[in-house]
C-alpha cells in the first residue's frame, strides 16, 4: 500500500512573524540561464483555473517552476502541472458545458459531505494518469487539514491525486479523505495560499498566487439571467435536503444553501489569505478578484484562465519596472 509523506510545518514557520526578515539575499541556485520560482497557489474552486494562465505567462516571462505548493484548487493545478499534463486537463475543462459539472458530482448524504469525490478524482486519473509525488521532476507539495490534531498537514509522497483529493476536501462538500489513519480536510481552511512549504526551497523567487484578491464590482455587476437560474436550482435543490433548511421560495432574501456556503468560505479564505501573506510575504504576489466567480462555476474556464493571463502578465510587468525583484536563500 502506498503511504504518504504527512510532513506538519515546522513551529516557527506556523506562527506569526517575529519581525525578522525571512527573506534574505540567496546564493542563486545552478538552474541553467533561467531564472528559477517557487510558486504557491491558492485555493478557490473554479477560480483557481487563474492559475493555469498565470502558470502559462510566467514560463512566457521566462521563469522556470521548480518547486510548486497548493492548496486545494492550486494543489489540482500545480499537480497537474508539475506531470507536464496542464495543456491536457487545460483542453478538457475549457469543454465543459455545466450539464458536465453536474454529471462529475457523486452526490451522497453520509461521510461527513454532499460529495464522494470519487468520480471526479477518477476522471482525472484517466484523463491525466497518475504518480508518486516523489517522482515528480520538480518539488510539490499538497497542503491537506488534519481535522483530529487540528494541524496544517504538507504531503509530499505517495499518490499524486490522493494527496489532490485531501486537499480539496471542501467541509460539508467534499467527503473527508483518510490518509494513513489521519482524516483531512481542504488546507485552505488554515493555509489557503501556501507560502510557508515554499521556504526554503533553493529558487530565485517565491510567487504566490491568489484568487481571494479584494471584490471588484464590475466582475460581477452582469449576471446572465441563465446562470443565475442555474446557481439558483442547484442552491434551492440543496437547501431542501438539508434538515431544518428553509427552501428560497419561502425566504426570498435568503441565499441559497450553496451560495451561503461559497460566501462564507471566501470570506474566511480571504481574510485568512490576507494574514498568512503579510506574515509571510513572497517576492510577487498575483491577485485575482474573489467575485470573479463562484467556486463551482467550471463551465466558464476558458474566461477565468484568460482572467488569470491578463493579472499575471499585469503583475510581471510592474514587478521587473518597479526593480523589486529579489533573490532568496533558504534559512540556515
Amino acid at each position: 500500500m502506498t503511504r504518504h509523506r504527512l510532513r506538519e510545518p515546522m513551529a516557527h514557520l506556523d506562527t506569526p512573524s517575529d519581525g525578522h526578515d525571512i527573506q534574505t539575499t540567496p546564493e542563486r541556485p545552478a538552474h541553467g540561464s533561467r531564472p528559477t520560482v517557487a510558486l504557491a497557489l491558492g485555493a478557490g474552486g473554479a477560480k483557481g483555473l487563474a492559475h493555469i494562465g498565470v502558470i502559462e505567462e510566467i514560463e512566457a516571462a521566462g521563469f522556470d517552476v521548480v518547486a510548486i505548493a497548493g492548496t486545494s484548487m492550486g494543489a489540482l493545478i500545480g499537480g497537474i502541472y508539475a506531470m507536464g499534463k496542464l495543456d491536457v486537463y487545460r483542453d478538457w475543462v475549457t469543454a465543459l458545458a455545466k450539464i458536465d459539472v453536474l454529471r462529475l458530482l457523486d452526490w451522497t448524504f453520509s461521510g461527513g459531505g454532499f460529495i464522494k469525490g470519487e468520480k471526479l478524482i477518477g476522471t482525472l486519473r484517466e484523463l491525466i494518469g497518475d504518480v508518486h509525488i516523489e517522482e515528480l521532476p520538480l518539488a510539490y507539495t499538497a497542503v491537506a487539514t488534519d481535522l483530529e490534531r487540528e494541524r496544517e498537514v504538507w504531503l509530499t509522497r505517495g499518490s499524486l491525486f490522493d494527496a489532490i483529493r485531501a486537499s480539496i476536501a471542501i467541509p460539508t462538500v467534499f467527503r473527508p479523505h483518510r490518509i494513513d489513519g489521519r482524516l483531512l480536510l481542504d488546507g485552505a481552511l488554515l493555509n489557503p495560499v501556501p507560502v510557508t512549504p515554499l521556504m526554503r526551497e533553493r529558487a530565485d523567487y517565491l510567487i504566490a498566487v491568489s484568487v481571494d484578491g479584494p471584490a471588484e464590482l464590475p466582475a460581477t455587476a452582469v449576471v446572465e439571467a441563465d446562470d443565475a437560474s442555474h446557481r439558483g436550482r442547484i442552491a434551492e435543490w440543496l437547501g431542501r435536503m438539508l434538515p431544518g433548511s428553509s427552501s428560497v421560495a419561502d425566504s426570498p432574501a435568503m441565499p441559497g444553501a450553496l451560495d451561503l456556503l461559497n460566501q462564507s468560505m471566501d470570506l474566511m479564505q480571504s481574510n485568512l489569505a490576507r494574514l498568512r501573506l503579510a506574515a509571510y510575504a513572497p517576492d510577487l504576489l498575483i491577485q485575482m478578484p474573489r467575485n470573479v466567480s463562484t467556486a463551482y462555476e467550471f463551465y466558464r474556464a476558458r474566461e477565468l484562465i484568460e482572467l488569470g493571463h491578463e493579472r499575471a502578465r499585469a503583475a510581471l510587468q510592474d514587478w521587473s519596472r518597479q526593480g523589486v525583484m529579489r533573490q532568496r536563500q533558504p534559512e540556515e
